[in-house]
């Protein structure tokens, strides 16, 4: 599946970090994550890098991955941390050797990239039990904020997906706006 992409033209609302953080708080997606220093982790979709901001103090390393180069001009134009590499790709096509992986996660992107083939890649380049984070907007939302209500997933219908793609679910939380899943790999 999968929908529509957000308008790199709009990334300045990406730095909100007050509207940001309800959705997702940095401790957050650090518990979520549970980053150690020696790790080597991508943020999927990650736009202007306000997450990827947040982790990379955490890990040796971090792939920013998005699909737009905008997204990463923009990245630049505000810094990027020395040990953040920008990576222009779709999820579905991950130029990771297989396994090379300790973490992956996606900030309000999956509905972007949601697939077999999206999610046969993350489980192809997360090493054994590496873990994979996502928060995204619920399919139960207002639609007031975020994608159109049509174009998201419920918490349900992503864990299904995720177990059908050799995850296992470590935690799920369904809040008003958005769904936090927690998985590792096989």
């Amino acid at each position: 599946m999968g929908y529509h992409t957000f308008d790199a033209g709009r990334a300045d609302k990406l730095e909100d970090a007050q509207q940001r953080y309800r959705s997702l708080s940095a401790e957050e997606l650090h518990w979520a994550l549970s980053p150690d220093s020696d790790e080597t982790v991508a943020d999927l979709g990650s736009g202007t890098g306000f997450y990827t901001d947040d982790i990379a103090p955490a890990v040796e390393s971090v792939y920013a991955v998005d699909i737009q180069e905008a997204m990463h001009d923009y990245y630049r134009e505000k810094g990027v941390p020395d040990n953040v590499d920008l990576v222009t790709s779709a999820v579905d096509d991950l130029p990771f050797d297989t396994g090379s992986l300790d973490g992956a996660f996606s900030t309000m992107t999956y509905h972007e990239f949601a697939s077999d083939g999206a999610l046969n890649e993350v489980a192809r380049v997360l090493n054994s039990g590496g873990t994979f984070a996502i928060a995204d907007w619920a399919a139960s939302g207002s639609g007031r904020n975020g994608p159109p209500v049509d174009e998201r997933f419920s918490a349900a219908e992503a864990t299904d997906a995720l177990r059908q793609h050799g995850f296992t679910i470590e935690f799920e939380a369904v809040r008003p706006e958005t769904f936090l899943l927690v998985a590792s790999a096989e």
